[in-house]
């Protein structure tokens, strides 16, 4: 029996940045690696997060032979309990991976369902025809993994999130000789990382940022809020480790902070002591500057910590005019705007705000130019695949590769759904599975569509204004006036006069319009009278 061709299906995180997720396809068996969320963009009002498009898998979940979790962050994690309520496979993550994975499932009630095997850097596993090799990648977070995947059509490298620091905050820096080893056998396909391949050089040590945290601490007043992810365990353990330093208590605001960080304190990746760690509660009562508080929000998330202390709208507590903020994140693509609108808010508010451009609070966890080159290096591909990136990260990334000699036919730039095949040692550009995003709003998954954000958009910019005709039941005629009520299209006060032509106008059209046509005839009609009056289109809701 021959060899059968070796597909590999993205279906998140090439083409943009976040929701990370792949399929890599043998016959009758799938492996999936990596199912995280992805923020929403400014114009995708009232969206939480999104998800992967999985719709591919559905009809194929009994081929999943297992889910590849390579760490622990939400771009790579938090859309895991999407997918088990569709596919129940076995799941495969290191210890503090699982820890976050398993906060996660609980909260969504998926625990007791999920099967979870823990596996180490080191280790290998064998699902179905895929061999499974896990090497320890350096990240901004611990317990990260890249993956030696060996398939009957030739051995697959999947760099995970990775970066090549000599000083990592755990001591374990990044396994080179595995990846020589790799190389030396023989690899198909080199899968890597381009979120950082249009920076120049080498990325900054995690450890760069412990002077960075010195300084503020020797410098603040007040209390320290200190913004980053729930997940970056990593930088928990250096605000930590400073705080002690400095004789300072911490508190973790948040659930998903207060969570994690437990977790983290039973496996051993966060070494706090007891007397350390207070309550919120507990800081009010003591001195501003024996406090630090971990928030989220770096993002400019509206709901979060971070977004509605800069708003006033925070219920638990507020901001001190001695607080300094330390936004110890940078900015995803795409949220840009948020984050500097969140600062600019805390910045009114009276508080010091420090972000990576005023000291060194924040380093990237991702390859810079000089390391991606490095693990091509290392690695020798025979086909390159850039992944995890806007388009613009994924081209430059294969520039990189063909400066190194790599041919443009053995690189394959494709965005999600695109399908790359292997058959016969040859690399094939396939068709494009159908997919989309799909969108978390609440409790609800993938129920708003685009139609659902087009009104959204409109409502948003001209308002809506809505008009009740009470009508006789025999003549369809007005028993009285029209009712017309509005928000957000104009001032209520200013209204009297255009409000006023509008019953007028609703008038002539009821008296010439048959019942069964009447409500999509005055919606039309008023339509266009407000915008041929002010310019604006409200959206225009009739109830008869």
């Amino acid at each position: 029996m021959g060899i059968k061709p070796l597909r590999i299906v993205p279906l998140g995180g090439l083409g943009e940045v976040g929701k990370n997720m792949m399929a890599i396809e043998y016959g009758e068996n799938i492996l999936i690696i990596d199912v995280g969320i992805m923020f929403p963009e400014n114009d995708m009002l009232g969206i939480d997060y999104i998800i992967p498009d999985f719709n591919y898998l559905l009809d194929k979940k009994d081929k999943v032979r297992g889910i590849i979790i390579t760490h622990g962050h939400e771009d790579h994690t938090g859309g895991i309990v999407y997918l088990l309520r569709e596919i129940q496979a076995p799941i495969y993550a290191t210890a503090l991976t699982r820890g976050l994975v398993e906060v996660k499932l609980n909260r969504g009630g998926m625990l007791k369902a999920a099967k979870i095997n823990t596996i180490q850097a080191g280790e290998s596993i064998k699902l179905g025809p895929f061999t499974v090799e896990f090497f320890h990648v350096s990240h901004s977070i611990p317990d990260s993994v890249g993956l030696g995947i060996t398939t009957p059509a030739g051995l697959i490298v999947h760099s995970g999130d990775f970066k090549f620091d000599h000083t990592p905050i755990d001591g374990w820096p990044t396994d080179f000789a595995k990846l020589a080893e790799f190389g030396g056998r023989g690899v198909l396909a080199l899968l890597a990382d381009s979120t950082n391949a249009n920076n120049p050089g080498w990325t900054e040590s995690e450890k760069v940022i412990e002077g960075g945290f010195d300084s503020v601490f020797r410098n603040a007043k007040g209390r320290i809020l200190i913004g980053t992810f729930a997940s970056l365990i990593s930088r928990i353990a250096q605000a930590a480790e400073v705080a002690e330093r400095y004789g300072r208590k911490m508190a973790f605001v948040g659930m998903s902070m207060v969570e994690n960080v437990k977790m983290a304190r039973r496996l051993g990746y966060l070494k706090i002591p007891d007397d350390m760690i207070v309550s919120l509660d507990q800081t009010r009562s003591m001195d501003p500057d024996q406090v630090v508080l971990m928030c989220t929000g770096t993002q400019g998330e509206p709901s979060s910590i971070l977004g509605r202390l800069s708003t006033g709208t925070n219920r638990n507590f507020d901001l001190l005019p001695s607080d300094t903020v330390v936004l110890s994140s940078q900015p995803i693509p795409g949220n840009e705007e948020m984050v500097y609108r969140t600062i600019n808010r805390l910045l009114h508010r009276g508080v010091e705000v420090i972000d990576e451009n005023v000291a060194p609070v924040h380093v990237s966890g991702h390859a810079s130019q000089e390391e991606i080159k490095m693990l091509i290096q290392f690695v020798r591909p025979k086909f390159y695949i850039p992944i995890h990136g806007e388009l613009r990260h994924l081209k430059q990334n294969a520039r990189l590769a063909r400066e190194l000699g790599l041919a443009p036919e053995r690189i394959a730039v494709v965005e999600n759904g695109t399908v790359i095949e292997f058959h016969n040692a040859e690399m094939k550009i396939g068709e494009r599975i159908p997919g989309g995003y799909v969108f978390i709003d609440g409790s609800g998954v993938g129920d708003v569509g685009p139609a659902v954000m087009r009104e959204r958009e409109a409502l948003s910019r001209d308002g809506f204004v809505a008009v009740y005709l009470n009508l006789d039941p025999k003549s369809g005629r007005l028993v009285n006036e029209p009712e017309i009520v509005s928000k957000g299209f104009v001032f209520v006060h200013e209204a009297d006069q255009l409000f006023g032509d509008a019953r007028k106008r609703i008038r002539e059209v009821v008296a010439k319009t048959e019942k069964d046509g009447m409500r999509n005839r005055v919606e039309r009609d008023l339509s266009k009278f407000f915008y041929n009056e002010t310019r604006r289109r409200p959206v225009v809701i009739v109830f008869a």
